[in-house]
């Protein structure tokens, strides 16, 4: 039993494996439903209640610290998650195909929930104060290399099947298949690769009246904060044209050109917004990382709300030419992607400016269920009004919605800052020192 193990060696697959389910249930399942031919509403409005888990986790988090270690949650999760991917592939082909699949995409969900809140404590406990700095972009990276290789690599995979077999749930069924496989080759693997770090373990000396008053006391601190409510209208409304956007733009894509889309196949779908589209979130995310560290959120807070606003025009454009040159279908995610990846940054920042202080975990955790939210309430009916309106009107109308990113931008109050790297000497010992 090895209580430290070299980080290489598992923190890349544990957020590699943390990344593929939450893709597999928010993206991979739009568009498996369209592929199996149901209406742009029916979609939106049952893949839209999957954010739930990642909404309510809060409520749930504190008793992964309670009950048995964060690497035996981590390990269960993973059995779980990867049970569900077989319970999928299985039903699929079945004429429940959609009780079956929601039922097993809502356990997926739950454990991949559960599973976040697991992996992220166990990494601060597995790793010291430098690892954890030296490995935050590691983490990062992996988790964006699973979202190509979900909504990316195996949707082309699904669509080259679809042409062979000719046979669509099939074809399906067997990426589900090998998902679930490589799962358990991961559960595998991070049974026994996993480090035993002496921190980890449950707090069972803790009982459960403590736990709800501490829940209870971080709870109150959370809504005592200074402008509590512009930090959650600011939360909620800023990203609300994404969650307008997030599940229609895929749609749009695959979506027949009588229908108003643009008629992309699998396989092109996975290189336009599974490949491109990550590639210019990521590369947009870290250059707002960059210049946020540079000169603070406050003074890139502007250029940033414009970033993840002004882009969403892209699909007016796309709406208006029903273009089939893939050059400029690329070209045009590319930039809307790109600028949400920058634009994002602001979210994430003020996120961590409003956690300052005490309870700042929970805090965060409250943060991150209304980040959840903002995009679970409007993508619910995103399906039913582009179907009332069409995707040309839609997508003027999530373009007008932008006003509310605006509206809520301009009454944040943040201090100039914050963001900025400040060195200082400690003990004779220079070091650089990130405030995020």
């Amino acid at each position: 039993m090895k209580r430290h193990r070299n980080p290489w060696a598992w923190v890349p697959s544990l957020y590699f494996a943390e990344g593929l389910p939450y893709v597999a249930v928010m993206t991979i399942s739009v568009i498996l439903y369209k592929r199996l031919g149901m209406s742009n509403a029916d979609i939106t409005f049952y893949t839209s209640w999957l954010y739930l888990p990642w909404m309510i986790k809060p409520l749930w988090s504190p008793f992964i610290d309670l009950i048995k270690t964060k690497r035996w949650w981590i390990i269960s999760m993973q059995l779980l998650v990867g049970a569900a991917l077989g319970g999928v592939a299985f039903t699929i082909q079945g004429p429940l195909y959609l009780q079956g699949t929601l039922c097993f995409f809502w356990l997926m969900a739950f454990s991949s929930a559960t599973h976040d809140i697991a992996a992220d404590g166990f990494y601060m406990l597995g790793l010291n104060q430098h690892q954890q700095t030296l490995f935050v972009g590691i983490r990062s990276t992996f988790y964006r290399i699973s979202t190509i290789f979900g909504q990316g690599i195996l949707v082309m995979i699904a669509g080259n099947m679809e042409v062979w077999t000719r046979n669509i749930k099939y074809s399906w069924s067997l990426i589900f298949y090998f998902m679930a496989g490589l799962f358990i080759a991961l559960w595998l693997y991070h049974h026994y690769i996993l480090p035993y770090p002496a921190e980890d373990r449950g707090a069972s000396n803790v009982g459960a009246k403590i736990l709800f008053k501490e829940l209870w006391h971080s709870v109150k601190s959370f809504f005592d904060k200074p402008q509590v409510l512009v930090g959650i209208l600011f939360m909620v409304f800023y990203r609300m044209p994404e969650g307008l956007l997030a599940k229609i733009s895929a749609l749009f894509l695959i979506d027949a050109p009588h229908n108003g889309g643009l008629g992309l196949s699998p396989q092109e779908f996975g290189l336009v917004q599974g490949t491109v589209g990550v590639i210019g979130l990521t590369v947009g995310g870290i250059l707002g990382g960059i210049v946020a560290s540079k000169d603070g959120l406050k003074k890139w807070l502007w250029p940033m709300v414009c970033s993840i606003s002004l882009p969403n025009a892209v699909y007016i454009y796309l709406s208006y030419s029903l273009t089939s040159n893939l050059w400029i279908i690329n070209t045009c995610i590319f930039i809307e992607q790109f600028g949400y990846g920058f634009g994002f940054t602001a979210y994430m920042l003020y996120l961590i400016y409003y956690c300052q202080g005490e309870f700042k975990t929970s805090h965060y955790a409250l943060c991150t269920a209304l980040m959840a939210f903002s995009m679970w309430l409007p993508g619910l009916f995103s399906g039913m009004i582009q179907e009332a309106v069409g995707y040309r009107m839609f997508f003027i109308i999530v373009v007008v919605a932008c006003a509310l990113t605006f509206i809520v931008s301009a009454l944040l109050k943040i201090d100039p800052e914050f963001g900025k790297k400040k060195k200082f000497v400690d003990s004779g010992d220079f070091e650089k020192k990130e405030e995020w």
